[in-house]
């Protein structure tokens, strides 16, 4: 456990952070990587993508730790995809805890990650982000997202639609309770899909955090 705070394990503990801030954080380190996530990391070739991805895999750990009360690299996170039913690729968990659910994002030098009890699910995007087209948008959008988005600005309607569902899709559960937010300092739209209240932390030094209900 860091800094002496007490587990939250009814809640969800969220965080938003650019890529320099969890690379650059005393307590994490890509040591913590398992070696098939530093195999995974040699196939990137390009370095921000590199250092995104590695800072999003750090950053879910801080959030197991603080959720669960262990250490970031007492952690062990694996993937399993069971379309293949091959690990390595998938949705994310902890074979140490594995009623834990857990997430991650990354974006251009954004990252953002989750743990809590049940399905959870968190997406991140920069605010400056304009996702489409709109035939696109229209296969990957609930229709009265698109016309909510769409009736005042709709590029940040849109946007606020696009990271809506890639967190639903990524906790697995089309009814669940969305909370999102924006992170102006950070330049990051965020949300988290999970049955459970969530703590969206305001820093990645573990903090206690801004407690808000789920809700869409």
């Amino acid at each position: 456990m860091i800094a002496g705070l007490p587990p939250r394990q009814d809640h969800v503990v969220a965080a938003v952070a650019t890529t320099a801030e969890v690379l650059s954080h005393p307590d994490l380190d890509a040591d913590m990587l398992a070696p098939w996530e530093h195999r995974r990391l040699d196939r990137i070739r390009v370095p921000a993508r590199r250092d995104d991805v590695v800072a999003a895999r750090l950053l879910l750990r801080l959030c197991a730790s603080r959720f669960t009360g262990r250490a970031p690299d007492a952690h062990e996170l694996i993937q399993f995809c069971p379309e293949c039913e091959r690990y390595e690729h998938g949705r994310p968990s902890l074979r140490d805890s594995p009623r834990t659910g857990v997430s991650m994002s990354h974006a251009h030098g954004l990252v953002a990650a989750a743990a809590g009890p049940g399905a959870v699910g968190i997406d991140v995007e920069p605010s400056t982000r304009r996702p489409g087209p709109m035939a696109v948008l229209r296969r990957m959008l609930p229709e009265a997202d698109l016309e909510a988005a769409t009736s005042q600005d709709p590029g940040p309607g849109l946007l606020r639609a696009w990271v809506r569902r890639e967190a639903l899709l990524k906790a697995g559960g089309a009814g669940l309770p969305l909370l999102e937010w924006e992170d102006p300092g950070r330049g990051a739209t965020a949300a988290v899909a999970s049955a459970a209240p969530v703590d969206v932390l305001p820093g990645i030094d573990v903090l206690p955090g801004i407690t808000a209900p789920g809700c869409r």
